[in-house]
């Protein structure tokens, strides 16, 4: 790998709670031309307002380190950590996929769904929605499968990472303060 090749990275971002904090960070994305290729939010400490941002981006190693620095310089924000930088980390995404085909088709699918352990949550007559969850690869393929088989319809979730291990980075917040 040079200097100039692109690495995909996965940011988990913690900030404060509170309205307009979002739109800063992807203010700070979109202003300097940066692509989000996945982007999930939700609150994860209620006492203290605390949200974790879950960003997978895709620069030069170099761009990367700009945008965690420039992130790390925002207000709202308490702690980037680069969940890319080490392998010990988790991410999940969720997808729900509908599936519109017939006839023999219908019992591939059922097929191909169980393989991937996907649960069946809907069913007409000429559809299937699946729920799916694991790395975007898996969702991928599975996807790709399914589109083989009849007109699909996807709803992705984002990814959603952390570190694995005793360690939390709000933990690691908390012992700071």
């Amino acid at each position: 790998m040079t200097v100039n090749d692109e690495i995909r990275c996965t940011l988990s971002v913690l900030v404060d709670n509170e309205p307009g904090v979002l739109a800063r960070v992807i203010g700070l994305f979109s202003g300097r031309g940066y692509n989000i290729e996945s982007l999930t939010v939700a609150e994860i400490d209620n006492l203290d307002a605390i949200s974790r941002i879950s960003i997978v981006t895709c620069g030069t190693p170099m761009v990367i380190e700009q945008i965690k620095a420039q992130l790390g310089r925002l207000v709202p924000v308490h702690d980037v950590d680069d969940l890319s930088d080490n392998s010990i980390h988790v991410e999940r995404e969720l997808a729900l996929v509908k599936i519109v085909n017939t006839g023999s088709k219908r019992i591939e699918a059922l097929r191909i769904a169980q393989t991937f352990r996907a649960h069946t949550i809907d069913s007409t007559l000429d559809t299937f929605v699946f729920e799916i969850t694991g790395n975007a690869s898996k969702l991928s393929a599975f996807i790709k499968q399914m589109k083989s088989l009849g007109d699909v319809e996807i709803a992705r979730s984002g990814v959603c990472a952390m570190t694995r291990g005793k360690i939390s980075s709000l933990k690691q917040r908390e012992d700071m303060l």
